[in-house]
């Protein structure tokens, strides 16, 4: 069998069909390699492609058959396959797809979702699944690495998507031996812990892709992925400290029979119901067992797994009336007492480090003599949407060192915060001068994350 670094060092640069050129290797495994590549002028953005080996003649046959019915399929949401085919007469083949630039898998180690971006990640997700069960057929293969981002818009892998039969999904264990990709299920290698418990018996159906779903779910909220494995699973538990409504609906899919389990178009109803709630309204949601009613499809709508829009829209019009409010900058609630920490008149634009001329007789203001930025990945900064604020109260000695720090601002995300917290107890400070002599102050540090960049304005607050 050849490896993935022979497919990447035997691959890499050559032309595939006679008008892919392969480009940088992206990785793969012992039967898979995926390059980027592009589709001609009249789509130039980079785009992705994939070659694997097949065994045999029928499989080869089966597999191009299956990627060839996934590309007529079209949503918002879903990997758009573009071109298949087989590379001369080896038993390599190839299918062509967009590039994504991340997956959710990535993010799990850096920081777990809030309820909230759950709730965002799952109606696309749940939207793409509708499109595919009411067409009759199975994702397969529904875990955090197939959660793909695409020009900020969250999108399922389509790789191995596979038609369902009856009683089983097409290619199900006995037919797909030997060709499973990281897309596709059906045997040993196929499987993965976030499988259901019947699919070795069963094969793939819409209910294993809603169990699936759960599972992906819990393991985002709790950064715990599971470790079972779907060969005798247990009814799951899922933990009382995630809140409702989500914590309800992956209660339904995760129900070990699968005839109790919700379907796609009720978490969607669902949720259209809670966003229709009146504003206040706080009862849990509850997700009816699945039956065989299919649904009218629910309307698109282009959304990324991380995008908090209420907690971003609150965070930015406290921010805003922070800045118009005169001499308005609360301390944190541990802190407070009647003397309240008086403004500097510095603009929050002004060049870092600069020192600022004060009202106060015999008072130089003191300036950020080096600063620290937050230790954040490219691929935390790449869940944001938007704008993510963080604001950092800091105590500095005579010495121009921090000797505490507060968050006054946290955010919506620990993550973020966390990391600003530990860079702005780092940050050292020229200290004011009182009458020529060196005095303790206090600053407010406020960071700015945006998908390319992390940023902080400092404004000296005391004395």
């Amino acid at each position: 069998m050849t490896t993935a670094t022979e497919l990447g060092k035997n691959w890499e640069g050559k032309l595939v069909d006679g008008k892919f050129m392969l480009g940088k290797w992206l990785g793969g495994s012992g039967h898979s390699g995926v390059f980027l590549t592009e589709l001609g002028d009249a789509i130039p953005q980079k785009l992705a492609i994939k070659l694997i080996s097949a065994q045999n003649q029928e499989q080869a046959v089966a597999q191009l058959r299956r990627w060839a019915e996934a590309a007529k399929l079209k949503h918002l949401h879903l990997i758009q396959l573009f071109e298949c085919g087989r590379i001369g007469d080896s038993s390599m083949l190839y299918v062509v797809s967009e590039y994504a630039e991340e997956n959710l898998a990535e993010v799990i180690p850096q920081r777990p979702l809030s309820s909230t971006e759950a709730l965002e990640m799952l109606r696309p997700a749940a939207e793409a699944l509708q499109l595919l069960h009411q067409s009759g057929y199975a994702h397969g293969c529904i875990k955090p690495s197939n959660f793909m981002a695409v020009a900020e818009q969250l999108k399922l892998s389509a790789d191995g998507i596979q038609r369902i039969g009856k009683g089983k999904s097409v290619g199900s264990v006995p037919a797909r031996t030997g060709l499973q990709t990281a897309g596709e299920a059906g045997s040993a290698r196929g499987l993965s812990d976030y499988s259901a418990p019947e699919v070795a018996n069963t094969g793939f159906t819409p209910e294993s892709d809603i169990w699936s779903l759960g599972m992906t779910l819990l393991a985002v909220l709790t950064q715990t992925e599971p470790k079972t494995g779907p060969s005798g699973a247990a009814q799951v538990q899922v933990a009382e400290t995630i809140s409702q409504p989500i914590r309800g609906i992956i209660q339904r899919c995760l129900q070990f029979d699968p005839a109790k389990r919700c379907s796609a178009s009720e978490i969607l109803e669902q949720l259209s119901r809670r966003r229709a709630q009146p504003s206040g309204a706080s009862s849990p949601i509850e997700v009816k067992a699945h039956s065989n009613r299919v649904d009218a499809t629910t309307k698109n709508r282009p959304l990324v797994w991380a995008l908090v829009p209420a907690l971003v829209v609150v965070v930015l019009l406290l921010w805003w009336m922070d800045s118009k409010i005169p001499g308005h900058h609360p301390p944190p609630a541990s802190e407070a007492s009647p003397q309240t920490a008086h403004p500097d008149t510095q603009a929050e634009t002004a060049p870092i480090g600069a020192s600022q001329a004060s009202p106060k007789a015999g008072l130089v203001r003191g300036s950020v003599r080096d600063q620290t930025p937050p230790d954040v990945s490219r691929t935390a900064l790449h869940t944001i949407t938007g704008r993510l604020k963080v604001a950092v109260r800091v105590s500095v000695d005579a010495g121009g060192n921090v000797t505490a720090a507060k968050l006054t601002l946290p955010g919506p995300s620990r993550y973020f915060s966390e990391r600003a917290l530990v860079a702005a107890r780092q940050w050292k400070f020229n200290p004011p001068q009182m009458n020529g002599q060196a005095a303790g102050s206090e600053w407010l540090l406020r960071f700015q994350f945006t998908r390319s960049s992390a940023q902080v304005v400092p404004r000296e607050i005391k004395p």
